[in-house]
């Protein structure tokens, strides 16, 4: 299979279930960045928040694993939607085709980012901890970290996905243990106090009145950014060795673990910090912590640790967004360039590419506003991949495809319900959450990226159109 596989540039089916979890496990490191952010909103209620999230994660999660088993050859999130919607073979300009190609575009946009944000991240802890980087400038720290990271990935993943996967295994390990032990810490040396949590639930101004919904409905779309990622285990369904297994396994069991990890990693936060301690740090609350209960050198260690989590979740991004862009290149969304392979079966054109982007995400400096901007892509991508479970489920097409793992009965109107919490509730209220704390620029940013596929999509369709007619007269030069 994979030699078949090798011949014609396609992906290769080389990693297992546990491969493919090792990748996604750098999930639970995308709560780092709102760790802050959510207590200055809603306080401890951040802490439901995230349990509810991860909840919902499984909800959708249960759409995903079926869609995974009954398009074994589709490349996650992107591929399902755009199987789904493939759209009417003899009109060049199909809406049907463009909403599942949208879709894909908007997920490629909400794991994209990532390696700007944590490039940032990266760097600010760095200057943090190492003395020498205190006269630096931000912008040369973030980019040179950036730069480092993206070489090293590109090296990495250079031959296959098996290569990252066998990193992934390092940092896995490397990942949820400085989370869990900053997390569990406080609770060892008796620096978790329970009335931090108890008794700040939500703000004393808070009221439950349409605004406050807003910025809850906001709130939910940036958690479901992190809490709701560990699906991107099913973005490698073309490379596992057996999809129909593999698939449901890495998602649920990531599942279970980000459940654990989000709720214990706002807790020690709020219960050690306190509400106060956390808006002291918003960027950066477990360095405190670190600190606080293990000392200079222990705590110095653990985020060493915890910046090689952020290597990892750069990794599974930096994957996830290559891979999207190869499944619309290869579904005659996007153009050919992004879908072309070395030898390895590696997209290395759309890796260099995103590398380049995120080198300009860096200069907007601000993790926040990138994930506020990613969101936006992150809810379009979900709600219109929710929508294409549903089609799937009452169309006729698809009634005789093989459902080796099927989500339970009736599912289709629980996957209808969250596809409309994305699509406007959640998009509504992220935008209203841009415009309180960071203006427009970046709602304005998360459009305009998403619009630019528009172009580039009449531009594929064109490229198709030519491609399919040198095909065809070539065909007829070889019959006369």
């Amino acid at each position: 299979m994979s030699e078949e596989n090798s011949e014609n540039g396609g992906l290769q089916r080389t990693i297992d279930w546990k491969q493919g979890l090792a990748i996604a496990l750098g999930v639970p490191v995308l709560i780092l960045p709102s760790i802050g952010y959510f207590a200055n909103y809603v306080w401890t209620f951040a802490i439901i928040i995230w349990a509810l999230s991860v909840f919902q994660g499984f909800m959708q999660n249960f759409a995903y694993g079926e869609l995974a088993t009954m398009f074994p050859k589709a490349s996650g999130l992107p591929g399902y939607a755009q199987s789904v919607f493939t759209g009417n073979a003899n009109n060049r300009y199909d809406l049907s085709k463009l909403l599942g190609g949208f879709s894909a575009w908007s997920y490629w946009f909400a794991w994209n980012p990532v390696l700007a944000i944590y490039s940032i991240l990266i760097g600010s802890y760095l200057k943090g901890l190492i003395p020498a980087l205190a006269g630096m400038p931000d912008l040369v720290i973030y980019l040179a970290s950036g730069a480092v990271v993206f070489v090293l990935l590109i090296l990495v993943n250079y031959r296959g996905l098996a290569g990252g996967a066998m990193l992934g295994y390092i940092l896995a390990v490397l990942s949820l243990a400085p989370l869990i032990i900053i997390a569990l810490a406080p609770f060892v040396t008796g620096h978790f106090e329970l009335s931090n949590i108890t008794g700040a639930w939500l703000p004393t101004d808070w009221s439950w009145d349409g605004q406050h919904i807003l910025i809850l409905l906001g709130l939910f779309a940036m958690a479901q950014w992190s809490a709701c990622a560990w699906e991107t285990a099913a973005i490698y369904g073309p490379e596992y060795k057996q999809p129909k297994s593999d698939v449901p396994k890495a998602l649920f069991i990531c599942g279970a673990i980000c459940l654990v990890t989000f709720i214990l990693v706002q807790s020690a936060c709020t219960g050690a910090l306190g509400i106060e301690g956390i808006l002291a740090e918003p960027v950066s609350p477990m360095l405190p912590i670190a600190q606080m209960t293990l000392g200079s050198i222990g705590g110095s260690l653990t985020i060493f640790m915890l910046i090689a989590a952020m290597v990892l979740i750069i990794q599974t991004a930096f994957l996830g967004a290559s891979r999207a862009m190869y499944s619309m290149a290869e579904e005659g969304n996007l153009p050919r360039f992004f879908g072309k392979m070395n030898a390895h079966g590696t997209p290395v054109n759309a890796m260099i590419v995103i590398a380049l982007l995120n080198m300009g995400f860096i200069f907007l400096g601000t993790p926040a506003a990138i994930v506020a901007a990613s969101a936006i892509g992150y809810v379009c991508a979900n709600g219109i991949s929710l929508l294409a479970y549903v089609k799937a489920k009452v169309d006729p097409r698809f009634s005789k495809l093989e459902r080796p793992f099927k989500a339970p009965g009736g599912w289709k109107h629980v996957a209808f319900f969250f596809g409309f919490f994305n699509l406007p509730l959640c998009l509504i209220g992220i935008v209203y959450l841009n415009s309180l704390e960071l203006g427009w620029t970046s709602t304005i940013v998360g459009f305009v990226v998403l619009a630019l596929y528009l172009p580039l999509w009449y531009y594929s369709q064109n490229e198709n159109k030519t491609t399919l007619e040198k095909d065809n007269s070539l065909s007829s030069e070889s019959t006369i």
